[in-house]
């Protein structure tokens, strides 16, 4: 971990502010999803990784939907980097973007499917992915003597 600090405790205070459930991208996308029926938890925690959690979760299916916001996460198209303080910011920017790929990668071990969208993707589109993959897991699990 740096020992390198925020630039100020302004700046940390409201970056601290900024919403991390219930945005507007996922909560566009939970609308189209609970309009065509489909049911899920919300901020589900992902097993056996204290703090941290799934966006949308539909846990009998094991599909993981995660919606990532530009900045915080990193998006190849829209992520800025900051000027004032840039190794700090780096630095925290790098370690979520690890903290994704180890999230990722541990709920695929664990079996789940894993979905991952940006903020600026269109919520319809999502949600028809998203729903393809419950639906083709559901029939892939109840073949298997699933749920």
């Amino acid at each position: 971990m740096s020992t390198v600090t925020p630039s100020s405790p302004g700046v940390s205070a409201r970056m601290s502010r900024q919403a991390r459930r219930d945005t507007k991208p996922e909560v566009a996308v939970r609308k189209l999803l609970h309009a065509a029926g489909y049911r899920f938890r919300v901020n589900a925690r992902v097993p056996s990784m204290p703090r941290r959690t799934i966006d949308i979760a539909f846990t009998r299916a094991k599909v993981a939907v995660m919606i990532d916001g530009c900045f915080w996460h990193g998006c190849p198209a829209h992520a800025t980097q900051p000027k004032s303080n840039a190794q700090w910011w780096r630095e925290k920017l790098d370690r979520n973007m690890a903290r994704d790929r180890e999230t990722t990668e541990h709920l695929t071990a664990a079996g789940w499917t894993v979905l991952r969208f940006w903020e600026h993707e269109a919520p319809d589109g999502a949600a028809e992915l998203v729903a393809a993959a419950v639906e083709r897991e559901r029939r892939t699990r109840n073949k298997g003597g699933g749920l």
